[in-house]
C-alpha cells in the first residue's frame, strides 16, 4: 500500500468527511476537516488542514492585494504584478507590490511600486527629501516628493499615512504620465487591503 503523504491524506480525509457537492470554499471546509481530525485524535492531520487553509488565504490576500496595481494606460503594455510579502523577511520589508509598464514605441518604462508596514519607510521618505533634485509634492491629499532628472520627473513618492508608501518611477515619460499611473490607483481599497 503507497503511503500517502500527510498533507495528501488530509485532503482525502476532506474529501471523505464532506460530500463533493458541499467542499464549496476550501478554507471552511479545510478548518472543518481540521475540526473533525482533532476530535477524532489525528492531531498532525488537523494541523495540516489549517496550515492549507492559512495557505488558501495568504494566496487570496496576495491576489486581492496584487489587483490595486493598475492597468497599463492606453498604449502601454504591463509586465505581470509580483508580491514580495510574509515570511520572515516581511518583518525587516514589509509587504512590496510591484508592476512594471512598458511603451514600445518610444522604450518608455513606469514601475510602480508600493511598500507597506516596511521598518524604512520614514528613512527612506527623509533620504529622498534631502535630495537637492527632490521637491515636496502633493497628490490627492496625500504627501510626497517630486524627483526630477534632467528637467524631467522620473520619480514621484507619496505616503498613505505612516504606513504605505508609493512609488512612480519613469524613464522617457513625463509628469503627467507618472500622476495617470498615480491617479489610477484607488487609494481607498489600498489602505483597506494593506492596513485592515
Amino acid at each position: 500500500m503507497t503511503c500517502l503523504t500527510p498533507l495528501v491524506r488530509a485532503a482525502a480525509l476532506a474529501a471523505a468527511l464532506f460530500p463533493a457537492e458541499l467542499l464549496a470554499d476550501p478554507v471552511t471546509d479545510q478548518i472543518d476537516a481540521a475540526k473533525r481530525a482533532y476530535a477524532a485524535g489525528d492531531e498532525q492531520v488537523a494541523m495540516q488542514a489549517l496550515e492549507f487553509a492559512i495557505a488558501q488565504i495568504k494566496d487570496k490576500l496576495k491576489t486581492e492585494q496584487l489587483g490595486l496595481l493598475p492597468a497599463p494606460l492606453p498604449g502601454w503594455s504591463a509586465d505581470e504584478p509580483v508580491s514580495d510579502a510574509g515570511g520572515i523577511a516581511a518583518m525587516f520589508t514589509g509587504t512590496t507590490l510591484a508592476r512594471g509598464y512598458r511603451r514600445t514605441e518610444d522604450n518608455a518604462t513606469v514601475t510602480l511600486t508600493i511598500t507597506a508596514d516596511s521598518p524604512v519607510l520614514s528613512m527612506l521618505s527623509t533620504l529622498m527629501q534631502a535630495n537637492p533634485s527632490s521637491s515636496p509634492y502633493t497628490r490627492g491629499g496625500y504627501r510626497g516628493v517630486l524627483e526630477l532628472r534632467d528637467g524631467a520627473a522620473s520619480r514621484i513618492l507619496l505616503m498613505v499615512g505612516t504606513r504605505i508608501q508609493v512609488q512612480v518611477e519613469g524613464s522617457g515619460v513625463d509628469q503627467q504620465t507618472l500622476e495617470a499611473y498615480l491617479d489610477a490607483i484607488d487609494f481607498d481599497e489600498l489602505e483597506k487591503a494593506l492596513l485592515g
